[in-house]
C-alpha cells in the first residue's frame, strides 16, 4: 500500500510540476516572443527524417510585431475562426458541442461523397470541419501540447487557454498565434505566408488576401497545392463579406 501511494504522490507531483512549468512559459510569453512551438518542432523533426522537403525551402518563418501585420489579415482570421474572440475568456463550451455536432455530420456526408468520388476516378474532398476551438485554445494546443487527440490533451489544452487569458492581453494572444500558425508545408506565421503567397509583406495584404489566407487555416496542406480551389474562392468571398463586423484587441 505504501508504494501504491508513494507512486500515486509520484504521479501529483509530476504533474503539478508541469502545470506550473507551463503556467511560468505562459507568463514569460508577455515579455517575450516564444522562438518556437510544440507543433513546429514536430512539423521540424518530420521534415528532417521523413523526407519531405519541399525543395527550394524547409522552413519559413518571420516573426513581425503586431503593428506590422495587416488588420485586414486580423480581422479576416477572427472572421473565419473566432467571431467572439475579443468577448471570451478562451473556452466557449456552446462553441464546442455546436461543433462536435456538425463535424460528426460533415465527416458521414464526406465519407459517402469520397467513395463517390472515387468511383468516378476523382480526388476526394476533405470534410469541411469547423472547429469549436477558439483562437486561444488554438495557440494553447500549438504552443505547448502533442497533437494528439485524447481526452486528457483536451482537457490540458482548456487548462492552458485559460492560463493565456489570465497572463497576456487579447492583442498578445492574436500576435503570437499570428506568427505561429502553420500555413502550408513548413510555412509558419503571416509574414512568410504573405510572402510566400502573394509576394509581400503581411502588413500590406488586401482583404481578399488576407481572407484567402484566413481559409486556408483549417487545412493549410491541402489548400496549399489547391490555390485555385472553388471551395476556397467561394469560401474567400464569404470572410472577405463578414470582415468589416469582426473586431479587434
Amino acid at each position: 500500500m505504501r508504494a501504491v501511494l508513494r507512486l500515486f504522490g509520484c504521479v501529483l507531483i509530476a504533474a503539478f510540476a508541469l502545470q506550473l512549468f507551463f503556467i511560468l512559459r505562459i507568463a514569460a510569453m508577455a515579455v517575450i516572443d516564444p522562438q518556437s512551438t510544440a507543433f513546429q518542432r514536430s512539423e521540424a523533426w518530420q521534415l528532417a527524417t521523413q523526407g519531405r522537403s519541399n525543395g527550394e525551402r524547409d522552413w519559413r518563418q518571420q516573426w513581425v510585431p503586431y503593428s506590422q501585420i495587416a488588420d485586414t489579415l486580423k480581422r479576416a482570421v477572427i472572421a473565419s475562426e473566432d467571431s467572439e474572440f475579443i468577448y471570451h475568456q478562451g473556452v466557449e463550451w456552446e462553441a464546442i458541442e455546436r461543433a462536435r455536432q456538425r463535424n460528426a455530420k460533415a465527416e458521414e456526408l464526406a465519407a459517402k461523397r469520397a467513395a463517390q468520388r472515387r468511383a468516378r476516378g476523382k480526388e476526394p474532398s476533405p470534410a469541411q470541419l469547423r472547429g469549436g476551438s477558439t483562437i486561444t485554445q488554438q495557440l494553447a494546443k500549438n504552443l505547448l501540447l502533442s497533437g494528439e487527440r485524447t481526452m486528457l490533451r483536451k482537457g490540458q489544452e482548456l487548462v492552458l487557454a485559460t492560463a493565456l487569458e489570465l497572463f497576456l492581453s487579447k492583442e498578445r494572444i492574436l500576435e503570437i498565434y499570428l506568427n505561429n500558425v502553420e500555413w502550408g508545408e513548413g510555412i509558419f506565421g503571416a509574414e512568410a505566408a504573405a510572402q510566400h503567397y502573394f509576394r509581400k509583406p503581411a502588413s500590406r495584404l488586401g482583404a481578399n488576401e488576407a481572407a484567402r489566407l484566413a481559409v486556408m487555416l483549417p487545412s493549410p496542406k491541402f489548400f496549399e497545392r489547391r490555390q485555385g480551389s472553388a471551395y476556397l474562392a467561394s469560401r474567400s468571398g464569404t470572410i472577405a463579406a463578414r470582415m468589416p463586423a469582426a473586431e479587434l484587441p
